[in-house]
């Protein structure tokens, strides 16, 4: 379900049921063996995800992520700030920085200070007084930033938008949104967040974050910081759905039905374009550690090999008609805004699967 990124989220979901392969060589659909035999590591398909590459490539990701600087913050309209100018209390002033972005100060008039650092903007003060004031000497002092957010949303208590600092971790920020929601069922509250399924986002990326390890075991290469701007998305564990994405006719989450079948969920997404490669991959495990099946349809079709049953949370991606773009896809993680924009969009009205 990036929105070029992924991580990623980026992504998750395969364990099919039942599956099979196309063997471009052979063609030998009848060798295919069920997922769900017990056997099922032969099965004749291609899978993809969790290998050491992939986790190596996470952990240095993160580890880039917890070595980071810490950003220079740079006030914003709506943070509260005090002026001095020493040797002139008459010009000091505490105020907040105004929507457009500045502040009135005597002499200069309307000052812009958004977008500057605190040393930026005493020096663009000072430099504005200096035709007035024999060598003024300013300083800003800020009281309260509201500029620096994250936003959290999904099955958490309270989603909304939070004010952080440096020093917002992950279970931090998922605490200030109170943690999980909750729903009655058989009478009984229970918590409906998916951590397995969560994701964080930033700057078009998702984060290679495993929430359980950062929010139920402390794992502080997991719990990262948060950084302004950040989109926390936490999944809806009750909300069972399917995500349909790529090379296909109408892109889009479904709710989950037991017995959905691969097939089936395809035609009732508008099918395949013209443009679509051979296989469909099948995304399933989490956005942490995604694991990645390879489905041929023409096989199913063709009757040599059974549908595939999906499960709730699958996402069905279809590539377009090259080997290469796949690699692309596992090494990225389906880094495109449509996948997030599906994924993070929640499913309200079951007539979508009618």
């Amino acid at each position: 379900m990036t929105m070029r990124f992924l991580w990623p989220l980026g992504l998750l979901l395969a364990l099919l049921v039942s599956g099979c392969y196309w063997d471009r060589l052979t063609h030998n659909y009848d060798s295919a063996i069920e997922l769900n035999n017990e056997d099922s590591n032969n099965a004749i398909m291609e899978e993809s995800g969790r290998d050491a590459e992939t986790l190596a490539r996470n952990e240095k990701r993160l580890k880039e992520l917890a070595s980071d600087e810490e950003p220079v913050y740079k006030m914003n309209a709506g943070d509260e700030i005090e002026i001095r100018v020493y040797g002139h209390d008459d010009l000091g002033m505490i105020t907040r920085i105004g929507p457009d972005g500045t502040v009135g100060i005597a002499f200069m008039g309307q000052v812009k200070l958004s977008g500057y650092s605190i040393a930026e903007g005493a020096e663009t003060i000072r430099a504005g007084l200096a035709p007035y004031i024999k060598n003024p000497v300013v300083s800003i002092t800020v009281k309260e930033i509201v500029s620096e957010t994250a936003t959290i949303a999904g099955a958490c208590a309270k989603p909304g938008v939070f004010g952080i600092s440096n020093s917002t971790r992950l279970a931090d920020f998922y605490a200030m949104a109170g943690s999980s929601a909750e729903r009655l069922f058989n009478g009984i509250d229970v918590d409906v967040a998916d951590l397995e399924h969560s994701m964080i986002i930033r700057k078009g990326e998702i984060l290679p974050v495993d929430f359980r390890k950062a929010i139920e075991q402390g794992d502080m290469l997991h719990n990262i910081r948060i950084r302004k701007g950040d989109y926390v998305f936490i999944a809806q564990r009750m909300e069972a759905s399917v995500t349909l994405c790529g090379e296909i006719g109408n892109p889009q989450k479904r709710l989950y039905e037991p017995g959905m079948g691969l097939i089936e969920t395809l035609t009732a997404a508008g099918w395949l374009k013209e443009t679509h490669w051979q296989h469909v991959i099948i995304i399933r495990d989490g956005f942490a550690n995604p694991k990645m099946y390879k489905v041929d349809v023409d096989g199913i079709l063709a009757g040599k090999c059974r549908n595939v049953a999906l499960k709730a949370g699958d996402i069905v991606y279809v590539p377009r008609d090259n080997m290469s773009e796949y690699n692309v896809f596992v090494r990225k993680l389906l880094p495109t805004a449509q996948i997030i924009n599906l994924v993070t969009t929640r499913v309200t009205d079951k007539r979508l699967f009618e």
